[in-house]
């Protein structure tokens, strides 16, 4: 899957047929930005307007803008699944953060 980005972030687009419209909503906020566009080079317009308006109105309100995920993620195992997950690294030979991202990736883009 390919996402629109912009700026570091990225939006989540889907097409509404009754309103004969792409619909996007930034991703990875908890803050709700939309935008919409009927092709994809206003969609891709669109985008940018609504997040250098978001940013813009929260310079404004003086509040930090939210990031989009930095791509650290911490995680509490079990002592048996950490090791069981220490060990398939080892014998994959790689660190534990490689071998768990490799995973995962695989899963995302099944």
């Amino acid at each position: 899957m390919n996402a629109m980005t912009y700026k570091g972030y990225a939006a989540r687009i889907e097409y509404s047929d009754e309103d004969g419209l792409f619909v996007g909503h930034i991703a990875g906020i908890r803050d709700v930005v939309g935008f919409h566009g009927e092709t994809v080079k206003e969609l891709r317009s669109a985008f940018a307007e609504a997040l250098d308006d978001y940013l813009e109105t929260c310079a404004r309100l003086n509040r930090p803008a939210q990031k989009p995920y930095s791509g650290k993620l911490s995680l509490r195992l079990t002592p048996e699944l950490h090791a069981s997950v220490a060990v398939k690294a080892q014998l994959a030979n790689q660190s534990i953060n490689q071998w768990v991202s490799e995973v995962l990736s695989r899963e995302a883009h099944a």
